[in-house]
């Protein structure tokens, strides 16, 4: 990476700095409640901060660059050291802590998908953003340096936008998550096809794009492997692979983390019991919607409610 490619401007450094020293995270046990941008679900920051946050996780997606100094973020288990350059993708609810160095700076943009979820398409690109994701010049080598140039464009949008802000900031994040999800159909081994490999990117899209449609609109029922491999029109065997390959996840780890999702959104009201929570959400058990919920978010059912109740009382 050309260092001057992230060299920010004077003024554009100026700007973000002051704004920088005007936000706070505020953390509410381990959950941090996001003070977006007046009118907007953005929260964009030049951030030169020494503190350190504990694990923590929001209902937003959290991206992270370095530009100076390397930053530390910890996903779950495991430990990202990042340096100047490298983009990290934290998905909404995941557990996470981050460790500053004593000097440095990054962009931290956190943001609400939910806004453009209903976007045809959306529910392939959803799948990038339920794990942490890491780009560098190393694991996605055919979109970085596009990846990089539409960060930097974010930020200038941001702090320079007019009243088109929000619609020109999600813009530029789109297409940074559907250059990452076509770099990793690229990444799947090419079968004896007498396709070309845009032909083929093309096919692979269409029916994973249908699989994950499938999948938000049926995950509250009792799916199976072979039944979803059917709709995309593979063999169990090479769908499971495909799917692996393609979203960095395991079918059934996949369809557990739609459940989840779908029971943040219930339990945000008391319009329903925990019991019922978990059967609408596709769970077979309340002891395996407590266990799942626990080992995903950190918390129980009963505790998420609880956190969500407090922050709408105080807001």
């Amino acid at each position: 990476m050309n260092k001057e490619k992230l060299t920010l401007d004077a003024d554009l450094l100026k700007i973000g700095m002051q704004d920088a020293e005007q936000y706070h995270r505020r953390m509410e046990s381990e959950r941090e409640v996001v003070d977006y941008h007046p009118d907007t679900t953005l929260r964009f920051f030049i951030n030169s901060q020494t503190e350190s946050y504990e694990m923590h996780w929001h209902p937003a997606t959290e991206l992270i660059m370095p530009i100076e100094n390397t930053y530390t973020v910890i996903v779950g288990q495991t430990r990202y050291d990042l340096n100047p350059g490298e983009i990290l993708i934290i998905p909404p609810g995941e557990l996470h802590q981050l460790i500053a160095p004593p000097s440095g700076l990054r962009l931290i943009y956190i943001f609400d998908m939910e806004a453009v979820s209903a976007i045809k398409g959306f529910s392939y690109m959803t799948i990038f953003i339920s794990h942490a994701v890491l780009i560098t010049p190393e694991t996605c080598p055919s979109v970085y340096e596009q990846e990089i140039d539409l960060i930097l464009e974010l930020c200038r949008e941001y702090f320079y936008g007019g009243h088109l802000r929000a619609l020109n900031c999600y813009a530029n994040l789109l297409k940074l998550f559907a250059n990452y999800g076509e770099s990793c159909i690229e990444r799947v081994p090419v079968s004896r096809s007498s396709e070309s490999d845009s032909e083929r990117s093309i096919r692979l899209y269409e029916k994973l794009n249908t699989v994950f449609d499938y999948m938000d609109k049926h995950y509250n029922e009792d799916l199976s492997l072979e039944t979803v491999a059917d709709v995309a029109g593979f063999s169990k065997f090479h769908f499971s692979r495909l799917f692996k390959e393609c979203s960095g996840y395991n079918f059934y780890d996949y369809l557990c983390l739609l459940r989840i999702k779908a029971a943040e959104n219930l339990l945000m009201s008391k319009e329903h019991s925990i019991t019922e929570v978990a059967l609408l959400s596709g769970f077979s058990s309340l002891s395996t919607f407590n266990r799942m919920f626990k080992k995903k978010k950190g918390c129980t059912p009963s505790e998420y409610r609880a956190l969500c109740s407090q922050k709408m009382y105080e807001g």
